[in-house]
């Protein structure tokens, strides 16, 4: 009888703790939804500026808003980040002959799908002597979804600096160079080494304009 009684007890336990484990997770992924909207409303909003939004003036005139792919925490992951130890200086080619200066400063590693990807993360040398941009850090990349779902050109993710040796990588936020949106802008070209061999349908899609 004792035995039947905790081995009852043991099976409510585990019960108990795979509901919470549940609870926990379903608040993740509310809360981690509940950012990307808020994100992506942030980047409707400043579409529809005039002065603020890349679009020319009879895409702005018609637009309501960008098309993401639906908001998928399996495309959130916790990377490792670590410094080079050498980081020259280079002149990161553009869509213009505008080439601005950058540092490779730091790999990021991750898993996405059970796979491991790395990319590099680049350093602008203009941008950081600016106030608040002092630990901004950007990730060009390209992936197997860019000239169908996706930009050709790939998309971008910005971080900022992490004091430890880990630090979130979500594509739901990866958006495309203003050149997705209006030819007038200078882009930086995403380097050849920083090429996803997998779909991410994550983040922003394709935009239909009228140049």
């Amino acid at each position: 009888m004792r035995w039947i009684t905790l081995s009852l007890l043991f099976v409510f336990s585990v019960v108990q703790v795979a509901a919470q484990t549940a609870d926990e997770e379903a608040l993740i992924k509310k809360a981690h939804a509940e950012r990307v909207d808020a994100y992506r409303k942030e980047m409707n909003e400043k579409f529809q500026d005039s002065i603020r939004s890349p679009l020319t003036e009879e895409d702005r005139n018609d637009f309501e808003a960008l098309e993401y792919f639906p908001a998928n925490p399996g495309y959130r992951a916790q990377a490792t980040f670590t410094v080079n130890k050498k980081q020259k200086k280079f002149k990161m080619k553009t869509t213009t002959d505008r080439k601005p200066v950058y540092r490779k400063y730091a790999k990021v590693k991750f898993e996405l799908k059970g796979q491991e990807y790395v990319l590099n993360v680049y350093q602008n040398q203009g941008l950081i002597k600016k106030e608040g941009y002092e630990d901004y850090l950007f990730i060009p990349f390209t992936d197997l979804t860019n000239s169908e779902s996706t930009y050709g050109g790939g998309r971008y993710i910005d971080i900022r600096e992490p004091k430890g040796e880990m630090v979130e990588i979500d594509l739901n936020l990866a958006y495309n160079p203003y050149c997705a949106y209006n030819h007038k802008y200078s882009c930086p070209i995403v380097p050849l080494e920083n090429h996803l061999p997998t779909r991410v349908e994550a983040g922003v899609k394709n935009y239909d304009h009228h140049y």
